[in-house]
C-alpha cells in the first residue's frame, strides 16, 4: 500500500468554524443581562420607534411645507392683486390723461357748432351782403336751420357713444372680476374644505344642542300639561267638595227636617219654613253624646299612642344598650386575640432565630470557592 496525500475536506471545516462563531456569537447573546430581555424583542422595538419617530417628523415637515406654500401662495395672490389694482390706476389715469390733451372738446369736428357760432351773434359785418359777391358770402343758404334738432341729435349720438362705452367698461370690470373670482376660487377652495368641516362640526353640535333644547321643552311642556291638570283637578275636586257642601244637609233645609209636612200639596213634601223650630233637645244631646264618645275615643288613641311611643323608646334603649355591649365584647375579643397572636409572632421569631443558628453554626459550616461558582454558565447549551 503506498500512502497517498489526500486533500483536506475545507467544507468540513467551515461548518465546524461556523458552528464555533455561531456558539460565540449565542453565549454573547445570552450571557450579556443588559442586552437580553425574554419574551421582548428589543431591536424590533427600537426599530418601531425610529420609524414612528421619522414617520412623525415627516408629516411635521410635510404639514410645515403645506403651511408655507399656503402662505407664499396668499402672499402671490396679494401681490398679483395689488399690482392689477395698480395698473388700473395708471391705465385709468392714463386715459383721463389722454382725454384731457387729444379729446378736446375744441378740438372735435363740432367745435365750430359749439364753439365758434356760439361767438357768431356777438361778431358785427360792416359790410352789407349786398355789397359782396358770391364768392364773399358769409352766411350760406340753409346753415343754421334746424340748429337744435342737429344739436339734439349729436347730444342723443354722444349719449350713446358714452353709454356704448360705459357698458363696455362695465363688461370688461365684470369680466376682470370674473377672472379675479377665478384665480382667487382655487385659493378659497383649501380653505373653504376647512371652514366647511368646522361648520359641519359645529351645525352637528348645534343640532344636537337643538335637539336637546326640543327634547328638554317637551320635557317641560309635558311636565307644564300634567300640573295644569292636577291643578284642574284639585279645582274640580274643591268645587265638587264645596257644591257638595252648600247642597248638603249641614247648610240646606230638607223637608225631612220639618216637624210636619204637607200631606195634601201636589208637589209632595217640602219644607215648613214658617215652623221650623230648631233640632229638638234629642237630637242636641245626640250630639253631645257623639262628641263626648269621639273625645273619649281620642283620648284613648292618645294614650295607646303615648304607651307605643314609650315601650318603642323602651325598646329602642335595650337595643342600643346591647349594642354597646357586643361593640365592648368584641373589642375585648379583639384584644385578647391580637394579645396572642403577638405571642404566637413572638414564638415563630424565636424559632426562625434558633433555626438560622442552626443552619449558620452547624449545618452550613463548609463555604463553597470561588472555583465552585466558576464551573457553571460555561456553555449556551
Amino acid at each position: 500500500m503506498y500512502k497517498v496525500d489526500l486533500p483536506v475536506d475545507e467544507s468540513a471545516l467551515r461548518a465546524v468554524e461556523r458552528r464555533r462563531a455561531a456558539e460565540a456569537e449565542r453565549k454573547k447573546r445570552i450571557f450579556n443581562s443588559r442586552a437580553r430581555v425574554i419574551g421582548v424583542d428589543l431591536r424590533a422595538l427600537h426599530k418601531q420607534r425610529e420609524e414612528k419617530q421619522e414617520r412623525l417628523e415627516m408629516d411635521k415637515q410635510r404639514d410645515m411645507a403645506h403651511d408655507l406654500l399656503r402662505l407664499s401662495l396668499d402672499e402671490s395672490a396679494m401681490q398679483q392683486k395689488k399690482e392689477e389694482e395698480e395698473q388700473r390706476r395708471e391705465l385709468a389715469q392714463n386715459l383721463v390723461q389722454y382725454r384731457a390733451i387729444h379729446q378736446r372738446a375744441e378740438d372735435s369736428r363740432d367745435a365750430d357748432v359749439n364753439y365758434i357760432r356760439q361767438a357768431a351773434p356777438d361778431a358785427s359785418i360792416s359790410v352789407s351782403d349786398s355789397s359782396l359777391g358770391p364768392a364773399s358770402m358769409q352766411v350760406f343758404l340753409g346753415e343754421g336751420m334746424n340748429e337744435n334738432e342737429k344739436k339734439r341729435a349729436q347730444m342723443e349720438m354722444n349719449e350713446r357713444n358714452l353709454r356704448a362705452q360705459k357698458e363696455e367698461r362695465e363688461k370688461q370690470e365684470r369680466e376682470q372680476k370674473n377672472r379675479e373670482l377665478l384665480t382667487g376660487r382655487e385659493l378659497v377652495e383649501k380653505d373653504l374644505r376647512a371652514v366647511q368641516l368646522n361648520a359641519l362640526e359645529e351645525e352637528c353640535k348645534r343640532a344636537a344642542h337643538i335637539a336637546l333644547s326640543h327634547y328638554n321643552q317637551a320635557q317641560a311642556e309635558e311636565r307644564m300639561e300634567r300640573e295644569q291638570q292636577e291643578r284642574l283637578r284639585r279645582e274640580g275636586e274643591e268645587l265638587a267638595e264645596m257644591r257638595y257642601m252648600v247642597t248638603s244637609d249641614l247648610l240646606t233645609e230638607r223637608p225631612e227636617a220639618a216637624k210636619r209636612k204637607t200631606e195634601s200639596s201636589a208637589e209632595g213634601p217640602r219644607v215648613l219654613t214658617d215652623r221650623w223650630k230648631g233640632m229638638t233637645p234629642q237630637e242636641i244631646s245626640e250630639i253631645h253624646r257623639k262628641r263626648e264618645e269621639q273625645r273619649l275615643e281620642k283620648e284613648r288613641l292618645r294614650e295607646m299612642e303615648r304607651q307605643r311611643d314609650v315601650a318603642w323608646d323602651y325598646h329602642l334603649t335595650e337595643q342600643s344598650r346591647q349594642q354597646e355591649r357586643e361593640k365592648n365584647r368584641d373589642k375585648e375579643l379583639q384584644r385578647e386575640r391580637r394579645i396572642q397572636h403577638d405571642k404566637y409572632n413572638q414564638q415563630l421569631a424565636r424559632e426562625q432565630q434558633a433555626h438560622q443558628q442552626y443552619l449558620d453554626k452547624q449545618l452550613y459550616t463548609n463555604r463553597p470557592t470561588v472555583h465552585y461558582f466558576t464551573q457553571f454558565g460555561t456553555s449556551s447549551r
